[in-house]
Formats: structure tokens, sequence, C-alpha cells
């Protein structure tokens, strides 16, 4: 359900990394995306009106066989959520607009949720997806611990700008610490205007307005003869760094900005939302047909709590840094060049056994029990090629088996696990030809290796009762006292 009466048309957060994009491929998305957006954008520089220089933070990256998307999609957040509708509704699921829950009732059995009109819904479970300033979050009694900085603000908006190339981002500052940011939006005529405010004469903040966003470009931009026109989107940012206590309260659950709220350096708002729903989804499903126990919720916020307060973190120091470097001729928006996000969850109960393939959960360049499970190319039984990312667009576990040697253990535990578990061994079902799946697990004998239905590694092990104990404590799992 959402409260808006139609979908929005602003840029908003405009940008997937690397690990969203492997998100939305496992829901059938990302290569929608990669056909709207760019992921080459030179940044310009100019520094008190003149040109500096123009530079590519990404030059550098290359995709790799464990990691294929070697840098982020400039696309517009409004056309991310077009893709993900699109998606839904190829499995009959259309998302009722206009619709806005604004209280809601819970028991031991399930949530009734109160519409705006009066309607009463009965579900299983409702997550609050409704922003910063979220109803849920204030329904359910959590806390909204944190900040918000109200000198500190940018406006932002999307126009038109005629006259001006869409070839780069163009980034202007000044030596009294003032800016404008144009970036073109890709699939649209727009650009995403970012800038300091414009003062009023008491030196409050003027509010957004067209005639405000042309006087604040021509100020610091101090390009003659380019025109802002047609914006369909004008507002204000301020630094907010909160976040929740807790995620979860009973039946009733929080993700996205609902649930945390940071700066905007390094593009982590719309890319943390996603992973929260990520992290969700597979466990709400699993929990609301019984196949999974209710506890397995309770990894939900143990999982992204901390994931959350890591972004407040790290995006506040981003965005310190960005304010300071700034000043430099020659600097730009790449001081706060996103850090690599969503690589995995080693503290987690559900982060099972390391055995003889994990290797030190001390070294950081070993991979671990909770980690980000890598892709890597094979060829399928009829020798079709086919990456490891394909295979695990499942909803269920993933058991791979390497070696002969546990080829029968794989079959088993399919057999067992029918509906929850789907079993590969490598060299059988699964032609590791260039050894890359091997290198990229650390494998280095016979082996089993269970990947979560959100891409993340359950457990090495070489004994198929640990696969089975794992599972069984996936379907049993009671919540936590």
């Amino acid at each position: 359900m959402d409260a808006a009466p139609a979908p929005h048309r602003e840029s908003r957060g405009k940008g997937l990394q690397p690990r969203t994009l492997e998100v939305l491929e496992d829901v059938g998305g990302t290569e929608r995306a990669l056909a709207i957006g760019t992921t080459r954008l030179p940044f310009r520089k100019y520094f008190d009106g003149a040109h500096v220089n123009d530079t590519d933070p990404f030059a550098d990256a290359l995709p790799t066989p464990d990691a294929p998307y070697e840098r982020g999609v400039l696309i517009g957040q409004w056309q991310v959520e077009q893709i993900l509708r699109e998606r839904l509704a190829e499995f009959g699921v259309h998302v009722q607009l206009g619709t806005e829950v604004v209280e809601f009732e819970q028991d031991t059995d399930g949530v009734t949720a109160v519409l705006a009109d009066g309607e009463r819904v009965r579900a299983g479970y409702l997550v609050g997806c409704d922003g910063g300033r979220s109803r849920m979050r204030k329904s359910m009694g959590v806390r909204f611990d944190g900040t918000t900085e109200e000198t500190q603000s940018m406006v932002v908006g999307d126009v038109e700008a005629e006259g001006l190339g869409r070839d780069v981002w163009h980034q202007w500052f000044t030596s009294d610490g003032g800016g404008v940011a144009l970036c073109p939006m890709p699939g649209t005529d727009s650009f995403q205007l970012q800038a300091s405010p414009e003062l009023d004469a008491s030196g409050e903040p003027l509010p957004p307005s067209l005639e405000s966003f042309q006087r604040i470009f021509d100020r610091y931009a101090r390009v003659p003869g380019v025109t802002l026109t047609n914006p369909t989107w004008l507002s204000v940012w301020r630094v907010n760094v909160r976040m929740v206590d807790r995620m979860r309260v009973g039946r009733v659950l929080l993700a996205g900005d609902a649930a945390h709220v940071h700066p905007i350096a390094g593009g982590l708002g719309m890319n943390t939302g996603i992973q929260d729903a990520y992290n969700l989804g597979w466990k709400l499903a699993l929990t609301a047909t019984g196949q999974a126990g209710p506890g397995l919720l309770d990894t939900y916020e143990e999982e992204r709590l901390p994931v959350a307060a890591w972004t407040l973190g790290i995006s506040s120091d981003l965005y310190a840094q960005v304010l300071e470097r700034v000043k430099e001729p020659g600097t730009g928006i790449e001081a706060a060049a996103p850090p690599p996000m969503g690589t995995g969850y080693p503290w987690s109960s559900l982060a099972g056994p390391a055995g003889p393939a994990g290797g030190s959960v001390d070294d950081p360049a070993v991979l671990r029990p909770g980690d980000r499970a890598p892709d890597a190319p094979c060829l399928d039984a009829s020798g079709h090629p086919v990456r490891l990312f394909e295979v695990y667009a499942d909803p269920r576990f993933t058991l791979l088996g390497f070696g002969a040697e546990v080829a029968d253990a794989v079959d088993k535990s399919a057999v067992e696990h029918d509906g929850l578990l789907q079993g590969f061994t490598v060299d059988n079902d699964l032609r590791d030809h260039e050894g890359h799946a091997r290198r990229a697990y650390g494998i280095t004998g016979p082996a089993l290796v269970l990947i979560r239905p959100d891409n993340h590694v359950a457990l090495f092990t070489r004994d198929p009762a640990e696969v089975t104990a794992y599972l069984t404590r996936i379907v049993t799992i009671t919540p936590k006292e």
C-alpha cells in the first residue's frame, strides 16, 4: 500500500551500488536498471567559475568473476520504483495507491491495519516503509535516537537546464564555501540540482523555488545563457542522523528511512532501504508460509540494526569530508566515494559452522559464514554458460557440493528438505570449468556450502548432518524471550 495517489517522478536517491545491483538481479530488475541508467558519467569540477578538471572516480574499476558489477548505476529513484512495480505486476501483484494506514492493532495471530477511509485490513504481519516521518514508527513506540542539524541544509530538485551539456555531472564550488551541482538524470530531460540554500536578509534559508534555483545557479556557476525551467521537484534536505532502537515490535517491522536516516554522502540511502527489504523478504516469506519458525524474524533486527549504525557513522564522516574537500579546487562529490556495502553478517546467529573450507574468522580476506556469497561463471550439465548468481535466483536455500564425494549427500538433502532447499553438485550439475567457484569460496577439497535465499553464506562443512541441523533450526527457530 502507498499513501500517495500516484507514483512520484522525483529523482531523490539517484544511484544503485554494485551490491544493490546484485540484489536486484536476484529479483529480475538489474537488466532493466542498466538499460535505463548510466554507469559512466564523468565529474566536471569548476572553482570560482573556472573549469578545473574532469574526472571519473571509477575509471579503473573492472568486473571480476566473483563480482560482476564493478560500478554503480546512475538512475532516478522513481525509475527504480517503477521497475519494481512492473516486476511485481508480472507476478500478479499491484501496489495499491492512495491507501494510507493510519493505525494498527496486533495480537498473537496477526495485525489489523486501519486505513484512512476507515477500512480494516487483516494480515499476518505489517512492515512500515513510510519514510523518515514514519507514522508506523511513532505508533510502535520505538525510539528514534540521533540529531537534526537545522542549520545544515541544502536545496534539491529536478529542473531542466537549457544550454547545459548532459554528458557530465557539473559541480561548481567557490572559495567562500558555496556551491551548486547539476547531474543529468538518464532517461529524462532533467538535471538533479543540489545547492547551498539562498539566504534572506536575516540569514535564514529561503524556501526552494525555480526563481531561487536560478539565482543560486547564476551566483555559483557564473555561466551566462543557461536558463533553468520546468521544475518537477523542489525540496529542502537537512542533516538528520537518526535510527531506531528496535526494528520489530511483535508482528510489526520497519525498513528503510522509517528505521534510519542519515547524510546523503556516499549515496547509501536508497541502497540501504533496498537491502533492508531483501534481508527481511525471505525471512518473512518463510515465516508467513510456515516453512520457518517465528524466531527467524528476530534475525532481521539482529543483522540490519548494526548495518544502520554503520551507515549513520560512515555517511556522517563522508559528509564532513566533502564539506572540507570542496574548498580545494578540483575536488568534488567524489570525496564521498561510496564505500562497499552489503558484504555480510558474520556476527549473525544465522552464521553457521565454518568447517574445513571456511578458514579463520579472524582473517577478513577469507570467506566466512554470514558473508556475501560470490558469483562465478560455470557451465550447466548441457555445457551452456551459467553464473552462480543465476543459480541462486531462487527463493530457496542452495546447497553447493564440491567434489564427487558429496554428490549423494547433496541429492539426499534436496529430497529431505524439498521446498526449502535446492542442491547442485559442482562438476556434475555445474562445471567449474575455469576454477573460479573454488577460488571464490576457498575450496580445496570436498565441501558442502549452504547459501541463504538472500545470497549470503550460511555454512561451510563436509558433514551433511550439519546441513540438516541448520535447516531444522530454521524450521523450528523460536522467538527470543
